[in-house]
């Protein structure tokens, strides 16, 4: 997709951020500034809006505590923060969580926080920013994820809330428009807090999938804002909107290319409590020897078929 930044300068734009204080949000709201815009953001963990971003000292910029989970929260704090910017020209969503579940489980607060954040959080600022952002024609940015539509094990909650987010987006650009630009942008993996929960699951991302920058995702969402013509959706980088396009029009070969992943990495999956049924089921269903007992060793190594060849992993 051709990108067009020319024709709608930022300077001067008013915009406002989900998860300002996060690693997207601070950086976003920094190259935003450069550029001349003024930004105003919303975050849990804002110390407050007088302090501005980085102490900058203008009036305009600022992080207001809110709670996007919280309807009162967001009720106040969307107007206040529109009031301070003096108007709204953009709103981009920034703010996210994940943690690792099993999808066989029943659903435990967990989920329901991710569900919360990432989807109906955004739903809650959008229906608060909407009226200001069709009166200035704006812009509504939803910051979502390759996870979207290529899963990866563990990754039901995440997956689920940006899936959702995808299909909020869409709705919206058919309900609105005709009077606001609705993008959605879909980052991959990026080595930022939200993954400290996989990471201490024993669930790590490092080395097991593409790595992308916090400066592609900000660069992506700053074209988006400047773009005559905003893309509908729109990946961080090159080999992004590759695999975004494979995983939306061959979602079967993907999954056999995962699954086969997967069964070939079981035994980094081991030790992970998490895993224990995953690790169980791909091993039976490869050929791998399992241990039954719930107290013995799930994974005790290859077995070896009549001629000696062990089996290798059915995707």
């Amino acid at each position: 997709m051709r990108r067009n930044t020319q024709g709608y300068a930022l300077a001067g734009r008013r915009v406002l951020l989900t998860g300002a204080a996060g690693a997207f949000g601070s950086a976003t709201a920094a190259a935003l500034r450069e550029r001349g815009a003024a930004v105003a953001g919303l975050d849990i963990a804002a110390a407050g809006p007088d302090a501005g971003f980085d102490g900058d000292g203008d009036a305009r910029h600022g992080v207001f505590p809110c709670d996007i989970t919280d309807d009162a929260q967001v009720s106040a704090r969307v107007p206040e923060a529109v009031d301070r910017l003096g108007g709204l020209d953009a709103l981009v969503h920034l703010a996210g969580v994940g943690e690792p579940v099993d999808a066989g489980a029943r659903p435990g607060s967990e989920v329901h926080r991710t569900l919360e954040v990432n989807l109906l959080g955004p739903w809650r600022v959008t229906a608060a920013a909407l009226p200001e952002l069709v009166r200035s024609r704006g812009r509504l940015v939803f910051v979502a994820s390759e996870l979207a539509y290529a899963v990866l094990p563990f990754a039901a909650a995440y997956a689920v809330s940006k899936r959702g987010l995808t299909a909020y987006a869409d709705v919206v650009r058919l309900e609105y428009g005709t009077h606001v630009a609705v993008t959605t942008v879909y980052p991959g993996y990026v080595r930022t807090p939200i993954h400290d929960a996989s990471l201490a699951a024993g669930l790590s991302l490092e080395g097991q999938v593409r790595r992308e920058r916090v400066d592609d995702i900000v660069a992506t969402v700053l074209r988006v804002l400047a773009a005559r013509r905003p893309p509908r959706d729109v990946a961080a980088t090159r080999l992004g909107g590759i695999e975004l396009w494979l995983a939306r029009h061959l979602p079967a070969a993907v999954e056999r290319v995962i699954r086969a992943r997967v069964a070939r990495d079981l035994r980094r999956y081991v030790d992970v409590p998490l895993a224990r049924g995953l690790v169980r089921r791909y091993g039976e269903r490869n050929g791998v020897g399992v241990a039954r007992g719930a107290d013995a060793p799930l994974l005790t190594g290859p077995s070896e078929p009549e001629g000696g060849q062990p089996h290798g992993p059915d995707a």
